[in-house]
């Protein structure tokens, strides 16, 4: 079968090892299946993207030896798309406001706010407030995020037993939603509207990818993503989640840690082809 592939980083930061690894193994995948390599910069999140990082990412990826068709998508070229999804579904009632941070929802479930459970913190989000709280927040201007109501899209979509998908690597086979694993998660915020989970399922589908390969750490993601395809009419891909890049301390590589970047790599005399050789490509 030929295969669509995409690699989609966010210009937040440089990429490390971790990145290097799927990107090399969606690029890898589509060239032994005699198909097509896409990179899309998702790039949502104005506040924290930088276009130097993005530039940087394009420097590093062309440094591995990957190739990619143009043009590349931007999903900062394509938010229309993104709110008039995210209108769609509040209009439908799948949809409400929520006033509460992450540091009050880690809080209240005494998790620590910065632990990596994958659950945390949407799980812990406990459905629309009060209609008085929520005018009265609305009329001080606080932030608020759009959260997926998953009550209401059970009963619209009548439970999720019929929402499966096909997955190639972490645990092969078969697999059924369970979308209350993320609980109701945030799909888009009062400041800068859809975020990643509804954008990536989107352009998924706009670009006609065939295959979605991506860490493991973004298996629990699926399921909500998988709603979120049957909510919108919208044709589920197969997954293949591989095993994550671990540092020396054993703990999977992030930018929040300030892993070390290709850039870095790069910089200490490392070519792309011992990086390369020692990711296994």
């Amino acid at each position: 079968m030929s295969m669509i592939t995409r690699f989609a980083p966010s210009p937040t930061g440089g990429l490390h090892k971790g990145h290097a690894f799927s990107a090399l193994t969606a690029w890898t995948a589509a060239q032994a299946s005699g198909g097509r390599f896409l990179l899309r910069i998702e790039d949502t999140d104005f506040t924290r993207c930088r276009p130097e990082h993005e530039a940087a990412i394009l420097d590093d990826l062309r440094w591995l030896g990957l190739d990619w068709e143009s043009p590349v998508r931007r999903q900062s070229e394509h938010r229309g798309e993104y709110e008039a999804a995210l209108e769609g579904l509040r209009d439908r009632g799948l949809l409400y406001r929520c006033f509460r941070t992450r540091k009050e929802l880690m809080a209240t479930a005494g998790v620590a706010p910065h632990g990596d459970d994958p659950a945390d913190p949407q799980a812990f989000a406990h459905g629309p407030h009060d209609p008085a709280e929520e005018a009265e927040r609305l009329a001080r201007g606080e932030a608020f995020a759009w959260r997926l109501s998953l009550d209401r899209a059970r009963e619209v979509l009548d439970g999720f037993d019929a929402l499966t998908w096909v997955e190639e690597a972490h645990r092969p086979g078969i697999h059924t939603a369970r979308p209350e694993r993320l609980g109701d998660m945030v799909l888009g915020r009062k400041d800068i509207g859809a975020g990643y989970v509804l954008a990536a399922v989107i352009d998924d589908a706009a670009q006609g990818v065939t295959h979605v390969i991506r860490g493991e750490d973004l298996v629990e993601v699926t399921s909500v993503q998988r709603v979120l395809q049957a909510l919108l009419g919208l044709p589920t891909p197969v997954y293949r989640h591989h095993p994550l890049i671990l540092g020396a301390d054993g703990r999977r590589l992030a930018k929040r840690d300030r892993s070390a970047t290709l850039g870095d790599i790069r910089a200490s005399g490392v070519s792309a082809a011992d990086l390369r050789a020692e990711l296994g490509f």
